[in-house]
């Protein structure tokens, strides 16, 4: 066996165990096996898996609120969020994706969920300047925060089963306007954590989750990405890759703030797989049996080329 073959073994090898570990991480098997294989959250499997391991607490689906004690001051200024939220949700700013071209949300907003950051990578977007200083403010002062944004789900609406496809954040959810109900909560490894006003939760968004609003008020949330505890030398690393990232994803509020190249990119995918979906669709539903087949041969091809690329 050649230097070269052993290197693409072990990097096949690493890539299999990462999709793994991952999906063995928690108890929630709503996404099969071989869906994660060819989902996209694999891309960062092994990274994520590295993420865990090197976290400075148990990774876990919901942590401890109490081990984060810098999001006390989010708290207790809750209404003053709300107040700046509610005002950006009726001036119609809490909006989808102009143009779609968002990579990171892009299939929820088919659900009506719709959002409006404030900082990206503890940047702050020049629209958030202008229409909501006083959160911005409040952000500015807990340097855990990465990104920071308002988002909304209208009443009677879902998301689907997911798991996001970088751990290098935990997430941080503070409710504004919900609906106050069990009925509106989202399930993060099959535990329910409803939303309520004033109530906060920090969970770890790698986890499957889904959310569903099975009431007749929308829902309005705080949401942050803050940065994950992590050992060294994966927190330096983490820092560094997470700059890359953000780079590339940058979102926008309005027409003429910056929009990363990855979210433009999938802008561009988007219309492109429309036009090679809408048959895909057709076909799945005219004969099940043919579109399975049709996969299966997909599939067997993908592990011919990595086999091939081996050897």
């Amino acid at each position: 066996m050649t230097v070269s073959t052993l290197i693409k073994l072990l990097i096949v090898a690493f890539f299999v165990w990462g999709v793994l570990y991952v999906y063995f991480h928690g108890r929630s098997r709503r996404l099969p096996l071989l869906r994660q294989f060819f989902n996209y959250s694999a891309l960062f499997a092994p990274y994520n898996a590295l993420m865990y391991i090197f976290s400075k607490q148990k990774s876990q689906p919901i942590y401890n609120r109490e081990d984060f004690k810098e999001m006390d001051f989010i708290k207790e200024n809750w209404e003053v969020i709300k107040e700046e939220g509610l005002r950006l949700f009726d001036e119609g700013y809490i909006r989808a994706a102009i143009g779609g071209n968002e990579a990171g949300f892009g299939s929820f907003f088919k659900k009506g969920w719709k959002r409006f950051y404030l900082t990206w990578n503890k940047q702050t977007l020049p629209s958030a300047e202008t229409l909501c200083p006083k959160t911005l403010e409040l952000v500015r002062q807990v340097p855990m925060i990465k990104n920071a944004l308002f988002t909304r789900l209208p009443a009677r609406s879902h998301l689907n089963a997911h798991r996001d496809p970088f751990a290098g954040t935990l997430r941080y959810h503070l409710g504004l306007s919900t609906p106050n109900s069990e009925k509106c909560a989202i399930y993060i490894d099959e535990q329910a954590q409803p939303w309520y006003d004033g109530e906060d939760f920090i969970f770890d968004e790698t986890y499957i989750h889904y959310v569903i609003n099975d009431t007749d008020d929308s829902r309005l949330i705080f949401f942050c990405d803050l940065d994950r505890p992590l050992k060294e030398p994966m927190y330096t690393i983490n820092q560094w890759v997470s700059n890359i990232l953000a780079y590339l994803t940058q979102p926008q509020n309005i027409d003429g703030e910056y929009a990363g190249f990855a979210n433009r990119a999938y802008g561009w995918f988007i219309k492109l797989s429309k036009l090679i979906s809408t048959p895909i669709k057709a076909l799945k539903r005219k004969s099940r049996t043919t579109y399975n087949i049709i996969r299966i041969i997909a599939i067997i091809l993908i592990l011919v080329i990595i086999i091939k690329w081996i050897f």
